[in-house]
C-alpha cells in the first residue's frame, strides 16, 4: 500500500529516513562528490531527500503537461523508472494533472512512502479555496500527509500580505501532521525576497541557471537571494535548470554551475523519458 498513517509517520525519525537513502552521517557542506541520489536535507525542515528530483509539469496548465502529453504509460513508466534509479523527490501540483500519475506509479513501483518527498502547489487564492486543495492533494495521492505544499507562482513583493490567510490554512494544516513543511514558487525577483526573509517560509522552490533563461532575474541577481534564503535556513530547491529545456544542449555547463552556487539543495527537471533520467544520473555523477 502507498499509504502510510499519519501517526506512524510522526513517529519515523529523520534519521531512518536517512538511512533508508544510504545516508552516510557527513554534512552537505562535507559531502565532496554527489551523485544524483546523494541525500540532502532541505533547510530546517528535516526533510532529507534525493539531490535530483523528477518535475511532472513541462509546460504545464489546466491539467495538461508535456509528460501527459507522452500518455500515461510513458508518464507513469518515467516516474517509476526514476523512483528505482533512486530518485525520491518528485514535484507535482493538481493544476499539471500529475497526482493521478504520481499514485499510479507508487503502486505500479511499489514505492515505499516514508521514503518519497512528495511537493504539489496550490495556485488558490482564499482561505476556503486552499483548504478544499489540500484536503484532494490528500486523496488524489492516496495519503495521509504531504511532505510540502507551495504557494505557486508570487509574483508581487507583497504576496505575504495578499496571500495572509492562505499562509494561516497551510500553517494550520502543518500543525495538525497534514503537511510537513510550506513555502512558496517565485516568478518574481521582489517576491524572493519577500521568501528569503520570511519566518513563515520552510522552502522555496525557484528558477536557476547560469544562462537567465526563464528566470526571474540576471544569475547574480537570483544566487544573491537565493544565497540569502539558504543563509536564513530555507530548503532551496532549484527549478529550470535547464530554462524549460531551451538550454538542453548545455546541460552540464548548468548542471555544474547549479551545483557549485552551495545554496541549491535538491533540483528538479521534468523528465519525458526514461532515457532522460538515466542520461541526467550520468551527466551528474560527471560534474559532481
Amino acid at each position: 500500500m502507498t499509504n502510510l498513517n499519519r501517526r506512524t509517520f510522526m513517529k519515523t525519525s529523520v534519521g531512518a529516513v536517512a538511512a533508508s537513502l544510504m545516508y552516510t552521517g557527513a554534512s552537505q557542506a562535507e559531502v565532496k562528490a554527489l551523485t544524483a541520489t546523494t541525500p540532502r536535507t532541505l533547510g530546517k525542515t528535516g526533510i532529507t531527500t534525493s539531490l535530483l528530483g523528477m518535475g511532472t509539469g513541462t509546460r504545464a496548465w489546466k491539467k495538461d503537461s508535456a509528460q501527459i502529453r507522452r500518455g500515461e504509460d510513458v508518464f507513469v513508466g518515467t516516474i517509476a523508472h526514476a523512483y528505482e534509479q533512486g530518485l525520491r523527490y518528485f514535484d507535482l501540483a493538481d493544476m499539471y494533472g500529475s497526482h493521478q500519475y504520481m499514485t499510479k506509479a507508487m503502486k505500479k513501483a511499489a514505492m515505499k512512502r516514508d521514503e518519497l518527498t512528495l511537493l504539489t502547489k496550490t495556485v488558490s487564492k482564499t482561505a476556503e479555496a486552499v483548504q478544499a486543495d489540500v484536503d484532494l492533494f490528500l486523496k488524489e495521492l492516496e495519503t495521509d500527509y504531504l511532505d510540502i505544499v507551495l504557494l505557486h507562482c508570487m509574483t508581487k513583493g507583497d504576496w505575504d500580505v495578499t496571500f495572509a490567510p492562505c499562509m494561516e490554512v497551510l500553517a494550520k494544516a502543518k500543525e495538525q501532521g497534514k503537511i510537513r513543511a510550506v513555502g512558496v514558487s517565485c516568478h518574481n525577483l521582489d517576491a524572493m525576497k519577500t521568501a528569503a526573509e520570511l519566518d513563515w517560509v520552510d522552502v522555496m522552490l525557484s528558477r536557476i541557471n547560469p544562462f537567465g533563461v526563464r528566470m526571474d532575474g540576471t544569475p547574480e541577481e537570483v544566487t544573491a537571494v537565493l544565497k540569502t534564503a539558504h543563509a536564513n535556513g530555507k530548503g532551496m530547491l532549484g527549478m529550470k535548470i535547464l530554462g524549460e529545456g531551451k538550454m538542453a544542449d548545455k546541460i552540464d555547463e548548468s548542471l555544474a554551475f547549479v551545483l557549485g552556487l552551495g545554496c541549491i539543495d535538491v533540483i528538479n527537471i521534468g523528465f519525458l523519458a526514461q532515457s532522460e533520467v538515466d542520461d541526467t544520473v550520468r551527466r551528474i555523477a560527471a560534474v559532481g
